[in-house]
């Protein structure tokens, strides 16, 4: 496999660590916004081009001539998604391309009071950003359908893992247990993500996929239950409704549902590493010490 990975962010690079111990991997290459960050990740041995979505990238046309796979991990804007804005020629070139796969959000569904949801319930998303992410996914499926090239869509939940845990904003002192009665979250770890991606990627999945955890749980309770593996205090509550929010923080307590993953986990014949934020906390906090 020779992957290209639009988006070296968090979650890109836990997938360039589990396509690397698969096996399967001869090359990777991905993309960020600035030759600065690019640099900082040449250091830690991930190859890098820029490309900030305002224009189409010579390196990157050059790269995706022998790309076989592709993983889109940019938010689209107003306009559409960036990749195939910029870079759509190029794709159609790539004669070896065989499969795509496009990370998006399990906001796309927005809000089931609670309620269990699968990939076959409504899409109703309640923000901008949920809205464009339905768009996007569209967009991508009726370019595999024209390109003729296997396409997998993964609806990503909470994404957390080392570094961006409740662990850092319990140290940071930005946790804060917000009380909405009834509300819940799913979560993902990012090592899920990775593991997934590649074997997605190994297998050509095709199909649009919940990534999420075995258990939607109330927030507090995470912050609750990370403080007490720290032995620090667990943060006052804070009512909903007098929170300070910003805009974006607030438009997240809107969705408030179940998300299955029954389906990737059929799809792949595997359960997550981290069925929980338990488990998956557990990990991170062994892994720090």
């Amino acid at each position: 496999m020779r992957v290209m990975f639009f988006g070296l962010g968090f979650s890109s690079r836990a997938s360039v660590d589990a396509l690397r111990q698969s096996g399967e991997l001869v090359s990777t290459l991905g993309t960020v916004r600035t030759t600065d960050k690019a640099n900082r990740l040449a250091e830690g041995g991930l190859e890098t081009l820029v490309f900030d979505g305002t224009a189409p990238s010579p390196d990157v046309s050059a790269a995706l001539a022998g790309t076989t796979h592709v993983v889109v991990s940019i938010a689209p804007d107003a306009d559409g998604d960036v990749v195939l804005r910029q870079h759509r020629a190029d794709l159609d070139a790539a004669k070896d391309l065989e499969w795509v796969c496009y990370y998006s959000t399990v906001g796309v569904y927005g809000d089931f009071d609670g309620a269990w949801i699968d990939e076959s319930a409504p899409l109703v998303p309640r923000n901008m950003r949920s809205d464009l992410r339905v768009l996007a996914e569209q967009e991508w499926r009726d370019y595999a359908a024209q390109r003729g090239v296997k396409l997998c869509i993964l609806r990503l939940a909470g994404i957390y893992g080392p570094g961006r845990s409740s662990f850092d904003k319990l140290r940071d002192g930005t946790a804060r247990r917000i009380i909405k009665p009834g509300q819940v979250f799913n979560r993902i770890h990012v090592e899920d993500i990775g593991r997934v991606t590649a074997l997605a990627a190994k297998k050509r999945l095709e199909g649009t996929f919940n990534m999420a955890d075995d258990e939607p749980t109330p927030p507090q309770d995470v912050f609750e239950h990370a403080a007490g593996i720290m032995d620090v205090a667990v943060p006052p509550d804070m009512p909903f409704e007098t929170a300070e929010m910003s805009p974006m923080q607030r438009s997240f307590y809107r969705d408030n549902k179940r998300v299955s993953n029954k389906a990737i986990k059929a799809a792949l014949g595997l359960d997550l590493l981290y069925p929980s934020f338990r488990e998956g906390l557990a990990a991170i906090w062994e892994r720090e010490k």
